[in-house]
């Protein structure tokens, strides 16, 4: 495949619903281009950008696929993404390298969460955008019935469009084209046509700056609409430099803005990686500036190394175009890069541009995992490595209270998606194990006790004594003395406080931590032969032992902080569903977009399937983040029950 300028290229993201006919779309294209002799089918697992296995037994996208369809000599680099929600930070890396999206809507279905989602991506990255009403051949297909309910959730910005326009425009799409630019206003409201020129720049004008938002209609299962979509992107998708300045950071960390233009140093960002079992790590760019050559010696600003471009190449879907070289607002793939993840940019040594990172959304739902095979444990870790080289999106934590593994991400697909690749391409079989909870343990009252330690076996003994108060504190741990008369010597003061800080490890109920103490030392006694730092020590830990459970130990549990957006007609569902959480409302306030926004506090115990209750009980339409609080008491009932299960694992 030859090489593109900047303004022969559009880079555009395929977003939406899955189901909705981004992937037969593609397969449309390339047949009508003569790329493929036949069009594949999802259900037949044949397709180009869905070819990874995973996808093809699932029968859904899981990952972002880049596929170029060559139209009117200009090269269009569809980001084909996948539909569901837990895959959301693939879209945002999809977006962050196109210039405009099209926003797949089944016909039949309406406006579904993938549309919802998809639409909130663009508004957020600003986005020009295309929607397109598919599956028109299907019975229940009414455009107009269809476009009105999308005009009633997106507003007025969108225009029915067919292709090609003529010069006697209807009159909503003539006041569209006015609203773009200040002459044609005045000429629109003197009555005054416009020309076919003015009608085109004011399109491109309007759906550029998104006052504009074209929506057809398509069946592309049939071809029908195809040439007509791809001939309207080609004229109307704004090229890699109309996307104006890509903002960034040079080496002084002052903002810097870079266009796409040839003429420039080069410089390029890494949206997506790909792990290839035969190829191995393949980073898909977007180059922004100048031009990369194969071959080329290039600088990793976040690792400070030189990378050695090697060979490189077009991707469509897994297949591999080698090229020489990718001018700037292409996207273009290199495999073996050393340093190089998603995310990363590339540039000139002498000229270091860092553009801003790949959004990707904290993770809301964890599972403990471990090796089914102990000894697979080091292999799981290395696998996982692997796979977050792929995928940034999910997080691998290790609890060192509770000392189990857990795996992040958005969903339950997400994550058995990537267990299943933990199996599939590394051999490791990864189970899913409860999840278990960094207890707190503090206590309600005081104490006085004595804590004493003496030892004679022949020759030299040891011997410690101390008398110690307890009681609760604000601080995690505050100790002082108060001795007189040389009770205790002030050399053996700090081995007391050492003892007690390492008691504070394991509470008396579950073990867990101990926080929240007052400690006082005010009394003792010592041997002016026998004493010594590690009896006094041991003393310190006697008494914490004794004076910790006559102080009324209790249970502290971890509180999360919750901020949960939901449409107004799943609210009570929501906060009903809080309170059987043992959650507090803390507050409520609209979102600017519709719906409310519910601020709540609920224990981390009752936290772990929320993800999956809250897109069940909102039709996936819910949202939500959340922090650690703080640590309150255990009710008294639940404490019981958790105590005796510590002890009975324990006694096992």
């Amino acid at each position: 495949m030859k090489g593109y300028t900047s303004e022969t290229i559009r880079n555009v993201a395929l977003l939406g619903h899955s189901g909705c006919g981004k992937t037969t779309f593609l397969e449309a294209a390339l047949h009508a281009t003569g790329v493929t002799n036949r069009m594949g089918k999802v259900e037949d697992g044949n397709t180009v950008s869905d070819y990874d296995k995973m996808e093809i037994e699932r029968g859904y996208s899981i990952n972002t696929s880049v596929v170029p369809v060559l139209w009117q000599d200009n090269k269009i680099n569809f980001i084909d993404t996948p539909g569901f929600f837990d895959f959301i930070g693939e879209v945002n890396a999809a977006l962050r390298a196109s210039e405009a999206a099209v926003i797949m809507v089944d016909a039949g279905a309406g406006i579904q969460v993938g549309t919802e989602a998809a639409w909130k991506a663009c508004e957020r990255y600003k986005k020009p955008r295309f929607i397109v009403i598919n599956k028109r051949d299907k019975d229940e297909f009414d455009f107009y019935k269809t476009f009105g309910e999308l005009k009633d959730r997106f507003g007025e910005k969108l225009i029915p469009f067919s292709w090609p326009l003529s010069v006697e425009i209807d009159e909503e799409l003539k006041e569209a084209i006015a609203m773009a630019d200040e002459e044609l206003m005045e000429k629109y409201f003197e009555g005054e046509d416009f020309s076919e020129e003015e009608i085109l720049n004011g399109l491109k004008k309007g759906i550029a700056e998104g006052g504009i938002v074209p929506v057809c209609s398509s069946a592309f299962e049939l071809g029908h609409g195809l040439e007509g979509l791809l001939d309207l992107l080609v004229t109307y998708v704004p090229t890699p430099y109309m996307h104006g300045a890509y903002r960034g950071f040079n080496d002084n960390n002052e903002p810097v803005e870079r266009m796409s233009v040839v003429d420039a140093t080069p410089s390029a960002f890494v949206f997506k990686t790909i792990v290839d079992p035969f190829v191995g790590k393949i980073s898909v760019l977007k180059v922004v500036t100048g031009k990369l050559n194969s071959g080329d010696e290039i600088y990793n600003e976040r690792a400070g190394k030189m990378e050695k471009l090697g060979k490189l190449f077009f991707l469509r879907g897994k297949s591999q175009q080698e090229l020489n070289y990718a001018e700037a607002g292409d996207i273009v793939a290199v495999a073996k890069l050393q340093y190089t993840l998603s995310g990363d940019t590339l540039c000139d040594k002498n000229d270091i541009v860092r553009y801003l990172p790949l959004d990707y959304p904290q993770p809301v739902y964890y599972v403990a995992i471990e090796a089914a095979d102990k000894n697979d444990e080091e292999k799981m870790g290395t696998g996982l490595n692997k796979l977050r080289e792929e995928d940034p999106s999910f997080v691998v934590e290790r609890n060192v209270e509770t000392h189990q593994t857990l795996l992040g991400g958005q969903g339950d697909i997400q994550v058995s998606v990537i267990l299943a690749k933990l199996k599939d391409r590394f051999g490791v079989t990864v189970k899913t194990v409860p999840q278990k909870i960094a207890y707190r343990e503090t206590i309600k009252g005081s104490s006085d006790v004595q804590g004493k330690h003496k030892k004679q076996s022949g020759g030299a003994g040891q011997y410690g004594d101390v008398h110690i108060r307890f009681s609760p504190s604000e601080q995690e741990f505050e100790f002082s003395e108060e001795l007189f008369g040389g009770s205790v010597p002030k050399n053996y003061v700090p081995a007391v406080e050492k003892g007690l800080l390492e008691c504070m490890a394991k509470g008396p109920l579950t073990g867990c931590k101990v926080v929240n103490i007052k400690a006082v030392l005010y009394d003792g006694s010592y041997h002016d032969v026998d004493s010594n730092e590690m009896a006094f020590k041991i003393a310190a830990s006697l008494a914490f032992k004794k004076g910790i459970v006559e102080a009324k130990p209790c249970l502290l549990e971890p509180i999360m902080k919750l901020e949960i957006s939901t449409p107004d007609d799943y609210m009570g569902d929501v906060m009903g569903d809080l309170n059987k959480r043992r959650g507090k409302i803390l507050g409520m306030e609209p979102l600017l977009d519709g719906g409310q926004k519910i601020v709540a506090t609920a224990p981390q115990s009752e936290l772990f399937d929320y993800a999956i209750s809250l897109r069940a009980m909102t039709h996936a339409r819910g949202s939500f983040t959340m922090v650690f609080d703080k640590y309150e008491e255990v009710p008294t009932h639940l404490a019981t029950k958790i105590i005796e299960a510590h002890n009975a694992e324990h006694e096992a």
